[in-house]
This record gives C-alpha cells, structure tokens and sequence, in this order.
C-alpha cells in the first residue's frame, strides 16, 4: 500500500523521483523518503507528506541520476522519521524501499541480532535489507546473487527497489503480490509501484510478474525468475495519458471523479451494446460463452466499494440470468474452505487489479477448478493476469482514495455481464433486452443530469456538516447504494455512518433515531415504493430528520421529507447508477466543510496491496 518509484539514465533523479512520489501520494501518505547516489549513497527522510520531505531537502544539493523514493502506508512501525523509507543495511552501502509485508522478518530478525546487526527502525523492511548484507557477508556473493537468495528465503509479498553505494549504475527491483511496472526510454529505465509516474517520460513499459528480479542499469535491463533463469520481457504500450492525472480545474480529484461518471460510464459500455439489435458483446468473456450458458452458480468476491457494486450485480444478475450469485468479502472467503466445483464461476472485482486479499481469493477459487472472470480497471495488473477472462471497466485513472467512478464503472460492467449472462442463457426476451439496454444507453446523459443537483446538496451539507451520526436506508438493489453512500460519508468526513435494509431499521437501528440523526433514504418510484414510505414515517414519528433520493417529480416524498434530491426517472436495473451520484456529492461536501483532505484520509490507502 505504498509508492515507489526509482530511476537510472543521464538527468538528474531527484525531479523525477519527487515529481513520482507527488503522482502515487495516494498510495500512502504517513512518510515519504528519497535515495541518491552520486559520488555516495544520500538518503533523507521525513513522515508527513511528500511536501514536508520536499520542505526537508530544499536547501540540500541533490544529485545523482540514480535514485529511488517512497511514500508509505504504515504496516510495521508507527509513522516517524526513523520508520520511513528507504532504510539501510549495518554497513550503509546498501539501501531499500518495499511495498507489502515480510511475514517472517520477526524470525529473520532474532537470527540478526544474534548475528550483532543492530536496527535503526521498527521496520520489517530493514529486517530484509540486513538479510541481504548477511547473505553478501557470509557468502562473499555479488549483490545480485545475494538479493535473490533472500527472496527465496523470505515469506510474504513485496515489491522492493534495492541501491547499493558499490554499484552506481544499478537498480534491482523485484515483485511477489505487489506490482512493479518498468518504463523503458532511451538510455533510461524508470521503477514504479504503477504506471502514473512513467508516463511522462515514457509510454513503453514492462509489468514484473512475480517471483521476477530485475537488474537495471543504464543501457541494459536483464529479468531473471527467483530461480535464476533468464525471462524474455514484454513491453506493452501505455493507453494513460497525462492529463489524465491532473485536477483539470477542479478543486480535489475526487470532485473531477465524480463529474467525470458520464463519460467513463459511456467508455465501459462502448462498443458493447447495441440497443436497437437488443445485443451485448463482451469480447473478454466470449470465448466462454458456454460456460455461462452451463453455471450453477456465481460467486463474488471483493472488498470495500467493490464488494457494494457487486451486491449489485447480484441482485441483477439473479434478476433476469436466473443464476445463484453469492458475494463473498475476499478477505473472509480466502480463509476458509469454501464448497467450489468446476461448475462455478467466481467473478473478481478490484479497481486497481492488486487487492491482495481478492487475489488470494481467486487463487483459491481457481484451484478448486473454477473458471474465474476478472473486473478491473487497471491495464496489466494482476488480476487480470491471473484470471481466466474478464472485462476491463475502462474508468481512466482514480486518484481520489474515495472510489466514485470506479463503483459506477463496475456496476456498469456486471449490468452487461448480467444482461450477456441472460441473452446467453434466453431468460430475456428479446424485446425486454431491446428496451432494457436503449435505457441503459441513456444513463450517462441522465448522470449528467444528476450532478445539476449540486447547489441543492451543498445546501443540505451545510445543514448535517457537524453530525455524529448518519443512517442510510433502501431496499433492493438500492440496499448497496445505502451501503455505498455510508462508507464515503465515514471515509471521508469521518462521520460514523451506517447502511441498512430499509426494513432492517426495525431490528436494531431504529433505536438510534431521534431529532440528531439524519437518516438519507433512497425512495424512488419502484417495486418498493410504498414500503419506503412506510420506513419514512417509521422515522419521522420518532423525530428522525429526512435526506430523500427521490424520482424526479416525487411530491408525495416530498411532502414527508425535510430534504429531497431529485434524480432523473430511469429504470429499475439503473437505478444505482444514479441514484449513487448524489450520495457522492453529499459526502464530498460535508467532508470539505469539515476540513476534511478528501483527496488523502487518514488511516486509508487507494490500492490495499497487503493483507
């Protein structure tokens, strides 16, 4: 869950370096250090930000054109100078930054100290680096030989970049259930946790795959397997551009994000559906078309946002393919031994393609012989190389921590899944999949429409702005919204916030409702209508104040609600896609207000890479 980035060529690798921590702030954001070598190995660290580390060196003179830097997430060690990264080895001439967690470094550590290696910080890093220097003392082996010797011995998932004072042309980078991506130039390699500080210098990159050790100099990149044999890289193209990871005018990424819905919900769906023949086309997924036609079941598994949008794709899903779909917390699921056969299909769903706990998950699945489909947005991760199939959301790049358009854009994606599983299967008549899929060709004009009512909910912000408490209620498929829009109320304004059944109010939660507690109820004119007017009144008669969701035009809500946001008419099965908006602008707003750093919350990290 932290940021690397490292450089060796002919400029200078500080500007580089920095400009890169900048790009993968959101990764983690409790420390951040740089490595240089010059004429000797310079490291400076400082927890904070990445600017309080710019703030650090500002008067130093940082040279050398091989570097490396890192902005963490803490795992081991609390955040403080002494545990940023890079850190060092007992003799100094060798450094590190990681990502991820080395779950035997406890033991390696006690072998250490007994050895007289004596450790700066509370870290499990250094515990590998003193590792290495061990290996190199005891062996007399070149660095390169030392470094894989160590992985072979250490127990965990890492991405690591690895400077040596001896070695001033020399990058090693290494990965195991971490990502690592290598940008190629002209006489220049770059090293990052992802692509977003590549691409401005480069479109050409190589994604690690694990147990892979890179050696990187200058004018020559040589990739060997943890057992030493020499692996062929493959260099694909970059389709990230570079405005793409700025603020464009906006005053947070998150708030571009969430203007940006219309069109990255217009780019999942393009080229996939054709409303007037009644069609959908998933080239990812076509080549097991027969599979889905022969399932007995589905399973989900993700974590956090994507775990709510796919609630959503079961509700869809059961809906019109009239296929069993369990969603599973990944993290939950892995451990325990769950009942798979041949005839399942697990479907993935990770924004950034790395989530550790749903790549354990689906490794697991995929054991047990089930065919396992991939959601993801990110071009080249890992999970889409560990699956069998899947279908890209084609999102764009989410900087924002608080996922918005990717929730929207996997939604998006198990709508067609659900839709393509159903024609597949003929549980849809051709004339329902007709009107169906023209609506659903409407919805990015109608989250268009949505995002008008923004004046509105800042109005509503200011009145709840200082609230302890929230309740989120709806029923079918706007259950997971419920839970969506409570989980970025919590994460963002940290305002404790809670999503429910509508129904569900009644067994437990009703208690908390008095004249403090804003309850946000998603009311529109569907299925469960009159029973969310009964779940309104239920809270209103105990002094309960009304945040409504309403269909545009909505007077009887209206009536009952001491708010109301209105949201375009749109069909049942497209219900959460709008109905999300407003959800996300309330959060975004009462978090401003309360000073808030919607863009980097505490405590949280965009891409969860350990466990």
């Amino acid at each position: 869950m932290c940021g690397i980035v490292g450089y060796v060529g002919y400029r200078d690798a500080y500007p580089i370096v920095i400009k890169g921590l900048h790009r993968l702030e959101y990764r983690g954001y409790d420390s951040a250090g740089i490595a240089l070598l010059d004429e000797e190995l310079k490291i400076y660290k400082k927890a904070g930000k990445v600017s309080d580390l710019e703030s650090h060196v500002k008067d130093i003179d940082m040279v050398g054109s091989l570097g490396m830097g890192h902005t963490r997430w803490a795992t081991h060690g609390a955040p403080s100078d002494r545990n940023s990264h890079p850190h060092q080895s007992g003799n100094r001439k060798l450094s590190i930054i990681h990502n991820g967690i080395i779950e035997n470094y406890a033991v390696l550590k006690e072998t250490l100290l007994a050895k007289g290696h004596v450790f700066m910080s509370d870290t499990d890093t250094e515990v590998l680096i003193h590792f290495v220097e061990d290996i190199q003392q005891e062996t007399g082996l070149d660095l390169q030989d030392a470094v894989r010797i160590a992985l072979n011995k250490v127990v965990g998932a890492y991405a690591i970049v690895i400077m040596s004072a001896d070695e001033p042309d020399l990058l090693i980078a290494a990965r195991k259930g971490s990502p690592m991506v290598i940008g190629v130039g002209e006489g220049e390699y770059f090293v990052a946790s992802d692509a977003t500080p590549i691409v401005e210098y480069t479109k050409n990159v190589i994604y690690l795959n694990d147990n892979e050790i890179a050696y990187i100099r200058r004018n020559d990149l040589l990739i060997k397997n943890i057992d030493n044999t020499v692996q062929a890289p493959y260099i694909q193209r970059l389709e990230l551009q570079l405005e793409m990871l700025e603020k464009g005018g906006f005053e947070h990424f998150m708030l571009k994000e969430i203007y940006e819905q219309p069109r990255s919900i217009h780019d999942c769906m393009r080229g996939r559906i054709y409303p007037q023949e009644g069609k959908v086309q998933l080239g990812g997924i076509k080549e097991y078309t027969e599979k889905l036609k022969n399932i007995d079941r589905i399973i989900i598994v993700a974590c956090g946002t994507s775990w709510h949008a796919g609630l959503v794709g079961e509700y869809l899903i059961e809906e019109y393919a009239r296929v069993p779909v369990e969603v599973e917390y990944a993290s939950e699921f892995r451990y325990r031994n769950p009942i798979i056969s041949e005839k399942d299909l697990v479907i993935a769903i990770s924004q950034s393609g790395e989530t550790a706990d749903t790549m354990a998950a689906l490794e697991l699945a995929k054991e047990k012989g089930a065919t396992i489909f991939g959601v993801c947005n990110v071009v080249g991760a890992s999970i889409p190389r560990l699956t069998h199939a899947g279908v890209y959301t084609h999102a764009g790049p989410e900087i924002g921590v608080a996922s918005t358009k990717a929730f929207t854009a996997q939604v998006t994606v198990l709508t067609l899944i659900a839709f393509y599983t159903a024609q597949q299967r003929g549980t849809i008549t051709q004339s329902k999949l007709v009107e169906y899929l023209t609506q659903l060709n409407d919805i990015p004009q109608l989250v268009e429409k949505a995002l008008k009512a923004n004046d509105r909910i800042v109005e509503i912000a200011s009145e709840f702005k200082n609230s302890s408490n929230c309740l989120f209620l709806g029923r079918g498929s706007s259950f997971p919204v419920a839970l969506e829009g409570a989980l970025k109320l919590k994460e963002i304004s940290y305002i404790h916030a809670e999503g429910y059944p509508a129904a569900e109010m009644k067994h437990g939660p009703i208690a908390l409702i008095d004249e403090n507690m804003p309850v946000v109820v998603i009311a529109t004119k569907h299925s469960s209508y009159e029973k969310v007017i009964s779940n309104i009144q239920e809270v209103k008669a105990r002094g309960g104040h009304i945040i409504a969701i309403v269909t545009e035009g909505d007077n009887d809500v209206r009536a009952m609600a001491d708010y109301v946001i209105e949201i375009p008419e749109t069909a049942e099965p497209f219900v959460p896609l709008v109905a999300t908006i407003p959800l996300q602008l309330l959060a975004y707003h009462t978090a401003v207000m309360r000073g808030c750093n919607v863009d980097q919350p505490r405590n949280l990290a965009k891409s969860v890479t350990v466990e």
